[in-house]
């Protein structure tokens, strides 16, 4: 086997057989698993009571006594910043997470994340405002990348779909926490003006500070770990991994046959002209794919949870301190539809379900925008209609993040998570809340127009999806998307 050493790293690049993979695929449900869904996936929590606390106080925001005194359009704004920030991010920090691993970017990310809420709140002028949204964004769409492709290479197969989804679908728990929360830190009997909303951004610090605690004990993939030269630290881990899985499971794990083993060329680095050329030559299919799922869900909810509180308050004429009770029922749609469908993308498949959820989401959307723009939805009515609505979005915008986690190769799993989420939210995610911005001060007929946009674009999103999608349910990663550094196999 040739070999040759880095002069930066003391690791040795050679050529190796492993059958890693599929030992960590074998591996019945344990402990050890929830230690990395509580220590990764409770991140989306974060980013839910976000988004949450800045929909739920853009009202209080355009008071003169908040401290801040945004302007309607500024907080759609602000909105915008942060998600230029989470694109930002994400691109930067899913190209080091390739580069560096998973493990020293979930800590770096989440670290961004918790300087940057803090410094939010301590906001005294737009501008401060705005630079530091968006760096709690940068932060936040760099964990995107680095927790999908860590979550994905450390979780069997065959319960892959279920844990993403139901992952992706706890953020709206932090939603629906950040709802209620800022019903009382927006109570003027309870909080001053300038000091309510400025709470809510320290207690999202406090909360990240505490899953920083937990994910310190989550370990780095074995799969980066093997391609990029270290090898036998990955023996050693999975080694580890599988005694404690034994001994808490009680179950002896079967051996993993020879045939089972892929062969690898270990590489440092994966380039950016790689990366576009595996994209566009040999996956143009699953780029499309890709582009069409993220940018469909991220216009529609941006467009729509940026800017609810705006809808109900304006034109609903829902007081300020009522309004973010309208998220929660909402949230528990959200998080019901990835909890009790997800299940589904294993057993039925990926193309029905991801197609279902995307059209169906589509179609009733279109019902209650027409229902809206006739005047017969109160506020009760309107945010039962977006309760159903998005118990089948959730899941459909979860399954995205699924998707292109496992269609592409392992050398390229956190950029290509980091290019389409970048891209899509890009699209979708910023021009969304600026739209619907202008759309509420032009009335309700213009935000059914909106509503209909988004509609649209759910629906040939969830199209694309049955011409497209890819049958990924119960694969192992290594056969969805053959590794860059795979070589064939010698007798």
């Amino acid at each position: 086997m040739s070999a040759h050493t880095s002069n930066s790293q003391a690791t040795t690049l050679k050529t190796i057989e492993t059958t890693i993979p599929a030992r960590m695929d074998r591996l019945p449900w344990s402990h050890w698993h929830w230690l990395v869904v509580v220590g990764l996936g409770t991140v989306w929590i974060l980013d839910g009571l976000e988004v949450t606390i800045v929909g739920a106080i853009g009202s209080r925001l355009t008071e003169p006594e908040s401290g801040l005194g945004l302007t309607t359009a500024q907080v759609g704004l602000a909105a915008a910043i942060y998600v230029a920030g989470a694109c930002c991010g994400s691109l930067v920090f899913g190209y080091l997470t390739d580069r560096f691993g998973r493990k020293k970017l979930f800590i770096i990310t989440l670290g961004l994340y918790l300087l940057a809420t803090v410094l939010t709140a301590f906001s005294f002028t737009p501008l401060m405002f705005f630079v530091f949204r968006f760096f709690t964004g940068a932060g936040i769409g760099g964990e995107y990348a680095a927790i999908n492709s860590a979550i994905d290479e450390l979780i069997p197969a065959r319960r892959r779909g279920l844990v993403d989804l139901a992952i992706n679908g706890s953020y709206w728990l932090g939603t629906a926490f950040g709802a209620v929360l800022t019903v009382f830190l927006l109570n003027t009997d309870i909080f001053a003006a300038d000091l309510g909303w400025r709470l809510a951004f320290g207690l999202g610090a406090v909360l990240g500070l505490v899953i920083l605690l937990v994910r310190r004990n989550v370990p780095e993939s074995p799969r980066w770990m093997f391609i990029h030269g270290y090898d036998e630290g990955a023996e050693k881990l999975v080694a580890e991994i599988e005694a404690d899985v034994a001994k808490d499971t009680g179950t002896e794990l079967e051996a993993v046959p020879d045939d089972k083993a892929i062969r690898i060329k270990q590489r440092r680095t994966t380039g950016f002209g790689e990366i576009v050329q595996v994209a566009l030559s040999k996956y143009p299919k699953r780029f499309v794919l890709g582009l069409s799922l993220f940018i469909g869900q991220a216009f529609l909810y941006n467009a729509v949870f940026f800017t609810y509180s705006l809808v109900l308050t304006k034109l609903l004429h829902v007081p300020d301190d009522v309004a973010p009770w309208a998220l929660v029922p909402i949230a528990i749609g959200n998080f019901l539809g990835p909890l009790l469908l997800g299940h589904l993308f294993d057993s039925v498949g990926r193309r029905f379900m991801i197609t279902l959820s995307y059209v169906g989401s589509g179609v009733l959307l279109v019902g209650t925008a027409i229902l809206f723009d006739m005047g017969v939805l109160d506020a009760f009515w309107l945010t039962a209609c977006w309760m159903v609505v998005f118990f089948f979005a959730s899941a459909g915008a979860s399954s995205a993040y699924l998707t292109v986690s496992e269609v592409f190769p392992m050398e390229t799993r956190a950029m290509a998570i980091a290019f389409f989420y970048a891209v899509g939210t890009a699209i979708g995610g910023i021009t969304g809340p600026i739209l619907f911005g202008q759309l509420i001060e032009a009335g309700s007929h213009a935000v059914a127009i909106g509503y209909f946009i988004g509609a649209g674009l759910m629906i040939a999103a969830g199209l694309v999806e049955l011409f497209l999608g890819v049958d990924a349910e119960g694969k192992s990663l290594e056969d969805i998307a053959e590794p860059l550094s795979a070589q064939k196999s010698q007798d």
